[in-house]
């Protein structure tokens, strides 16, 4: 059936984003200059976001397109499915260009570079922008409208705590040469100034 194909599709697309990090040519060490050691709980708590999500998908009948018209169905699944593979996509190619810079934990190095290229140049956190993405399609997808809009909130905060430490590592480095950068290029969303 058409939803059991999108859900192959979208777990697939986690399984591909799980790959970019696991498999990704590992940098050599760098010299730590700066760490934010509390930034793993906005990590947690974005993970949290996701998995909720999609939590409520025990029964057919909890799914946030149970009972809508066929080609609603077909056209939610369809978004989805889009919107995973494009913040796959997203999230590959600003870990790519990101390159020795990405880091799981909040950090700076001695030889730390300001990314101002690819995706950096549409939104400041290009990769919590593709999570976001995979989140909406996971709920699409699998989830309920309740825990989607959970999952959306418990992931904007997670958010806001993580960009916030990056940030103030990033200024104390780069100092006024961020600020202008964070000037110009949004937070999250390409063309809306909400951080």
């Amino acid at each position: 059936t058409a939803h059991s194909e999108a859900m192959f599709a979208v777990i697939l697309g986690w399984f591909v984003f799980l790959c970019v990090f696991v498999f990704r040519k590992r940098p050599p060490n760098s010299v730590e200059r700066a760490r934010d050691r509390m930034s793993w709980l906005g990590l947690i708590l974005q993970g949290a976001g996701i998995g909720s999500a999609s939590w409520f998908t025990r029964s057919q009948q909890a799914q946030l397109i149970a009972g809508a018209p066929a080609w609603i169905e077909s056209a939610l699944l369809l978004c989805g499915v889009a919107l995973m593979a494009a913040s796959v996509w997203l999230v590959m190619a600003a870990v790519q260009t990101l390159g020795k810079n990405w880091s799981l934990a909040a950090r700076v190095t001695a030889d730390h570079e300001l990314v101002a290229a690819g995706p950096y140049a549409l939104v400041r956190h290009p990769i919590y922008t593709g999570m976001l993405g995979m989140l909406i399609a996971d709920g699409l997808v699998f989830g309920t409208w309740q825990g989607l809009l959970a999952g959306f909130a418990i992931y904007w905060i997670g958010t806001a705590m993580r960009t916030r430490r990056e940030e103030a590592l990033l200024r104390g480095m780069f100092g006024a040469k961020y600020d202008d950068y964070a000037r110009r290029v949004p937070a999250l969303v390409p063309g809306l100034r909400i951080g």
